[in-house]
């Protein structure tokens, strides 16, 4: 499975960067990481809980970074096994590019799996992959930019207020 995208991130392209590298930032970006831990420079290691259809697995594995080049792209190759499961395995070419109010983040994926989850089809195989790698990149540009500004939030809390109404409303009646 093959997919490419991009996201522009409100924040200057040495920030992206920085942030790419951190095991921190990837932590809150990978969909269902419970570890990260590691460098750049050597690798991270991961834990993943995931549930792809009716399989559900812990996969643990490595990330490594490769193909550097400072502040514009690099590659991120991982692998992890999920034990009965089977395995997951894939990388992310990712290319940074400076534009007006920020940083134009490219990404290319590939991903491959075998064991059961290779039995699911790859109907919901790809679907996974690609919501995978939307909800990274989605989280991804959400950590670089921050929180929304104190007006977002509060149009977020008013929505959030009519909504509990609105529920009131229907189970009270």
């Amino acid at each position: 499975m093959q997919l490419s995208d991009s996201r522009e991130i409100a924040a200057p392209r040495e920030v992206v960067w920085a942030a790419l590298l951190s095991a921190e930032v990837l932590k809150e970006c990978v969909p269902g990481c419970t570890e990260m831990s590691g460098s750049a420079e050597e690798g991270f290691e991961a834990t993943v809980v995931q549930k792809v259809g009716p399989v559900k697995a812990t996969f643990k594995g490595a990330v490594a970074v490769s193909d550097r080049v400072e502040g514009e792209s690099l590659m991120l190759s991982g692998e992890g096994k999920g034990g009965a499961a089977g395995f997951a395995k894939g990388g992310a070419k990712v290319r940074l590019e400076v534009i007006e109010g920020g940083t134009k983040l490219t990404y290319d994926v590939e991903a491959n799996v075998g064991g059961k989850l290779a039995q699911l089809g790859s109907r919901i195989i790809d679907g996974f992959a690609k919501k995978m790698a939307d909800d990274f990149f989605t989280r991804f540009k959400d950590t670089v930019e921050g929180p929304a500004d104190n007006a977002d939030a509060e149009v977020v809390a008013e929505a959030e207020e009519k909504k509990k109404g609105w529920l009131k409303r229907v189970f009270a009646g």
